[in-house]
C-alpha cells in the first residue's frame, strides 16, 4: 500500500540517505514536478503538507506540488518501514512574470504574461487577496457548472 501525504515540484530524484542526507528539491508555488521514487518504496511522507503535496502514480513515479513558501522534508519507506530516502523540499516563488505593487503595508500581485492581470499570491494584502480569490473561485464554479441555476 502506498500512502501519499502532502507539494509545486521536486527535483529529479529523491536522494538515498547514505548518499546525501541534505539533498534538496526545489519547487515553485503552484507548480508540479515529476520525481522517481526509490525502488520498493511503499510509503511516502511529507513533513508539512501545507508546504508541499505529493501524489503517487504508477511505476514508481510521484508528482510533487508546491503549496506555499517554505521548507519541509520528504521521506520514502519500504514495506517494512525501512528508510529508503529522505530529501528536503524547498518551495519558492515564481518571480519572473509577477509584478508586485507595494502600497504602504499592503501588497498586490499581478501576473504579467504579457498583459498584467490581478493574481493573488501568498503575502498579498488580505483585502486584495480575498477579492481576487473570490472572483477566481466564482469564475471556476461557473465554468464547472456548480454556479449554474437549476
Amino acid at each position: 500500500m502506498i500512502l501519499a501525504i502532502a507539494g509545486s515540484g521536486i527535483g529529479s530524484a529523491v536522494a538515498a540517505p547514505q548518499e546525501s542526507q541534505n539533498e534538496s528539491v526545489l519547487v515553485l508555488v503552484d507548480h508540479a514536478k515529476v520525481v522517481r521514487l526509490p525502488e520498493k518504496a511503499q510509503t511516502v511522507i511529507v513533513g508539512n503538507p501545507a508546504i508541499a503535496d505529493v501524489s503517487v502514480q504508477r511505476n514508481g513515479v510521484m508528482v510533487v506540488t508546491g503549496k506555499s513558501f517554505g521548507v519541509t522534508n520528504l521521506i520514502a519507506l519500504d514495506g517494512t518501514g525501512t528508510l529508503l530516502a529522505e530529501s528536503l523540499v524547498r518551495v519558492g516563488a515564481a518571480s519572473d512574470a509577477v509584478l508586485t505593487v507595494q502600497r504602504g503595508m499592503e501588497r498586490e500581485s499581478y501576473s504579467c504574461t504579457p498583459t498584467c492581470q490581478p493574481s493573488a499570491q501568498l503575502g498579498d494584502g488580505q483585502k486584495y487577496f480575498g477579492e481576487v480569490g473570490a472572483q477566481a473561485t466564482s469564475r471556476n464554479s461557473q465554468a464547472t457548472g456548480a454556479g449554474a441555476s437549476k
